[in-house]
């Protein structure tokens, strides 16, 4: 898998419901996962095998990925794992097409995320990769912390490349870089991703960022002008990493992608009649009106 001009979009639901406060019912989820899956993403980041301690809105991940009908779907899928036996769970899925995996460049968050070190992921990558292999399923690794980080942990471009270039000598080729707590700035991304597209023609490179409503367009620009044609994103910018902080800094809205790309003339193949369903629905998924 190369670098394309083709764009895809990485619809995560996963992400946006993995941090609220209140669960969303399974039935509730299916439904909404399967109506995502009619309008057309490239890739549906709809669950994630972690443990229910840690985020407990995933519980049902399994029940709900049994409950998927991809038969009248163009889209792949993908779920999160934090460790081998995650991964292991995931494999003996025939819906999920992809593992993603969060690797973070920042010590602190690596342990607070997968409760292991960084040299330890870097094993767990590994393993991994072999076992995506074996299982005809293919691997995404999240850089978590690419942009920076809150917590004083060593940080610059050139770490975030080096990292890069360790996991990419694995094999792994699909690559995305999280702006996980939303602290990157245009100069950031715009440097990182110039700096490794052309190193490494073999990778599959995307942009995970979390954004404002006042910022999401320069970031975007950013990670596209500079290459960068993987983008993750979710319909009105709900979710965010609830392992980083305790305020939220939300995904990129795909609505606001959408426009971005059709400003730029790319093909967006998402059925749009069906997106603007979804997107009607969001609300009421994330924020259901309780009655006293």
């Amino acid at each position: 898998m190369t670098n394309s001009d083709t764009v895809k979009i990485i619809e995560c639901p996963r992400d946006a419901m993995q941090g609220l406060h209140h669960f969303i019912p399974t039935a509730g989820k299916v439904n909404y996962l399967n109506e995502l899956l009619l309008a057309g993403f490239d890739v549906l980041d709809a669950g994630s095998f972690v443990s229910p301690k840690a985020i407990p809105q995933m519980r049902d991940t399994a029940e709900v990925f049994k409950k998927l009908d991809l038969s009248e779907s163009n889209s792949e899928v993908l779920a999160i794992v934090a460790n081998v036996r995650g991964g292991e769970d995931a494999v003996q899925f025939d819906e999920i097409n992809y593992l993603g995996f969060p690797f973070s460049i920042s010590e602190t968050f690596q342990q607070r995320n997968t409760n292991s070190s960084i040299e330890s992921s870097l094993v767990t990558v590994e393993k991994l990769h072999s076992l995506s292999i074996s299982h005809h399923k293919k691997l995404v690794v999240y850089i978590s912390m690419a942009f920076g980080n809150p917590y004083g942990d060593i940080w610059n471009a050139d770490v975030a490349s080096v990292w890069v270039e360790k996991i990419a000598g694995l094999g792994v080729n699909i690559i995305a870089l999280a702006d996980t707590v939303g602290v990157a700035n245009e100069n950031d991304i715009s440097y990182l991703f110039n700096s490794i597209i052309p190193t490494f023609s073999s990778v599959e490179f995307g942009a995970h960022l979390h954004c404002t409503a006042s910022n999401w367009k320069s970031k975007v620009d950013a990670a596209y002008m500079a290459g960068c044609r993987r983008f993750d994103a979710a319909l009105k910018g709900y979710g965010g990493c609830p392992m980083a902080d305790d305020e939220l800094v939300g995904n990129l809205a795909t609505e606001n992608l959408l426009y971005y790309l059709k400003e730029k003339n790319e093909i967006i193949n998402v059925n749009m009649d069906q997106f603007n369903k979804c997107l009607m629905m969001a609300d009421s998924v994330f924020n259901p009106v309780t009655t006293a």
